[in-house]
C-alpha cells in the first residue's frame, strides 16, 4: 500500500487538531503523486460535495497499538477497546474522514484538491479518496451512546488588541477567516484532560507557522498573543 497523495494543512504539530473532521472550518488541500496525478483518476468527482480521505497516522505509526486506550471524550480516566474508539494507536494506523470537496484542480500532471473541515496534520499521507453518497453513508437512526452529540465549549472567546491586529493582517495575507478558525478550534478545547481544572496555564497551538497563545477558564476563552514560530 502507498500514498496517492499528501496533505497540505495548516496544522504544523498534532496539538491543536480538532479531534474529528468538520468540527473547524480549516482549509486543506491534497496533492496527488504520481502515478496518481492524473484528471483522468478524479473525472466525476466535481460532482461531490463530500469524499472521504483514507489516510495513514503517519506521526503516530511507530508508536505501536494497545487493546484499550482512553478517549479524551471520557475525560481520559475510562478505559475502551481500540476498536470502540478513533484513537491513532490502532493495529494498523489508518484514519478515516469526512470532509468538504471546495475545488479541483488539474494542470498538466499537477492533480490538486481543496477540502474544508479536515482534522489532520500538515503531510499526511493520504491511502484513498472515495465520494460520499448520501443516501448510504447518513444513518440518521444510527447511535454511539458514548458519543450522543458534538462537544464544544461554549464559552466567548478574546482577543486581546495585539492578538486581533495580528489575526487581522495574518487572515488577509494568507485570504483566511481566522479569526473564525481559531474560534472554532479552541472551542474544540484542545486541552488535555487532566490540565482542565487549571486556568492559569498558557498553551499554544501552532496553525499557519504562527504560535497562538491562549488561557481557558470558566468563563472565557482568552487568545493573548499571535507570533511567529521561531523555526517557521
Amino acid at each position: 500500500m502507498q500514498a496517492i497523495g499528501y496533505i497540505h494543512s495548516p496544522f504544523d504539530e498534532k496539538f491543536g487538531i480538532p479531534r474529528q473532521p468538520g468540527l473547524a472550518s480549516v482549509r486543506a488541500s491534497i496533492e496527488l503523486v504520481p502515478p496518481y496525478a492524473n484528471a483522468d483518476a478524479v473525472r466525476g468527482l466535481e460532482h461531490c460535495t463530500h469524499i472521504w480521505l483514507v489516510f495513514l497516522f503517519s506521526a503516530t505509526a511507530d508508536k505501536g497499538w494497545s487493546p484499550t486506550v482512553r478517549p479524551p471524550r471520557l475525560g481520559g480516566n475510562q478505559r475502551l477497546g481500540v476498536f470502540a474508539t478513533r484513537s491513532p494507536f490502532r493495529p494498523n494506523p489508518i484514519g478515516l474522514s469526512c470532509v468538504r470537496l471546495t475545488g479541483i484542480h488539474c494542470k498538466g500532471d499537477s492533480v490538486r484538491l481543496e477540502v474544508e473541515g479536515a482534522d489532520l496534520l500538515n503531510g499526511t499521507p493520504v491511502l484513498d479518496i472515495k465520494p460520499y453518497l448520501p443516501y448510504s453513508d447518513s444513518l440518521p437512526d444510527a447511535e454511539f451512546a458514548l458519543a450522543t452529540h458534538i462537544e464544544r465549549l461554549q464559552l466567548p472567546v478574546i482577543f486581546s488588541p495585539e492578538a486581533e491586529r495580528a489575526c487581522h493582517t495574518l487572515g488577509q495575507r494568507l485570504n483566511q477567516p481566522l479569526v473564525r478558525q481559531i474560534t472554532e478550534i479552541l472551542c474544540c478545547d484542545p486541552r488535555p484532560a487532566y490540565q482542565k481544572g487549571d486556568s492559569e496555564r498558557i498553551y499554544g497551538i501552532s496553525l499557519y507557522g504562527q504560535n497562538i497563545r491562549f488561557t481557558i477558564s470558566d468563563a472565557q476563552i482568552d487568545v493573548l498573543s499571535i507570533e511567529p514560530n521561531p523555526e517557521s
